[in-house]
């Protein structure tokens, strides 16, 4: 083999699920928001992982999502060698915006490819989903399908797995606030009720219906309309700080909707171009400012192609 298959660096982005009314199966990729990995064939096969840096996470690789996801992989090709794992972790754990996400799926694409990319993207979303069941408790596709596939993804179905790519609109950018403060996917997922009334589940998929259609045909108005979540956001709201707070600032500066990035705590905010990004973004720094919670607040293009990776 040449020297130039044998080591990948890969981009794993960070990604938004829900988009308030598509509760599993919406998700958005993110643009300027990532990990890095580097991912070399080695002699001895299995998965293994040498390197991590950023944050605290299993090498155990029984433990860790990226390579619970690549051994998922490999049990569906016979190959003689196998593959060492280095993640350069940006993404926080725990923050809402698919950390365990971008370690799979970005684990997937990298070893596909120096395989000479024998797995379709839908199989490469089914390995993933491991690593999130690993990282969740629970084999979610609602993170690593926009992270495979860019733009924004619908999840069809889980069982067979169907996942769909939506159009995308150029001028949409996203504000990404993040409370350094840590919600556990199980924590946010017990908090939900077990029964929903037929009117609120009417109505969460009239908006799921309406922002597909909103993206085919471009319409910010029904787009923004769309971004209404009367089943989770009531219940979820209630572990992040300020939450009614800072919906209420991004609305009120022309923000297109605002609501909670995954399990949270990171909220998103998205917009129409990149001016009106930068003054909410702006306000909302003012705001919490004044309150005595550390965060980070992102900007970021809608990203269209996902994971993007390159020989090294």
């Amino acid at each position: 083999m040449e020297e130039s298959n044998n080591k990948i660096e890969v981009f794993a982005p960070a990604t938004v699920a829900n988009l308030s009314c598509g509760f599993d199966v919406l998700g958005l990729c993110l643009d300027s928001v990532g990990d890095k990995m580097i991912i070399s064939k080695k002699n001895k096969k299995g998965i293994s992982i040498s390197k991590i840096k950023g944050f605290d996470l299993p090498l155990n690789p029984l433990e860790n999502a990226a390579s619970v996801a690549a051994m998922a992989l490999l049990k569906n090709i016979k190959i003689d060698y196998g593959f060492d794992i280095q993640i350069f972790k940006k993404i926080k754990p725990g923050s809402g915006i698919g950390s365990s996400a971008a370690s799979s799926a970005g684990a997937v694409v990298g070893i596909n490819k120096l395989l000479g990319n024998p797995f379709t993207k839908t199989e490469l979303i089914d390995f993933a989903r491991e690593g999130e069941r690993i990282a969740c408790g629970s084999p979610i596709a609602d993170n690593v399908t926009p992270a495979i596939l860019g733009g924004f993804t619908l999840v069809k179905s889980t069982n067979p797995l169907q996942v769909i790519s939506l159009p995308s609109i150029s001028e949409l950018h996203v504000v990404i606030l993040h409370p350094q403060i840590e919600v556990k996917t199980a924590d946010a997922r017990a908090v939900l009720p077990k029964k929903i009334l037929l009117k609120d589940a009417v109505t969460q998929w009239a908006n799921v219906g309406s922002l597909v259609s909103s993206l085919y045909t471009k319409d910010y108005d029904l787009f923004a309309s769309s971004l209404q979540d009367v089943v989770v956001e009531p219940y979820r709201s209630k572990l992040i700080p300020f939450f009614k707070e800072t919906k209420k600032i991004t609305l009120q500066n022309g923000a297109l909707g605002y609501g909670i990035s995954g399990s949270g705590p990171s909220t998103f905010t998205i917009c129409k171009g990149m001016e009106n990004a930068t003054l909410i973004k702006e306000e909302l720094h003012k705001f919490f400012m004044k309150t005595k919670i550390p965060f980070k607040i992102y900007i970021s293009k809608i990203n269209r192609k996902g994971i993007k990776t390159k020989m090294i």
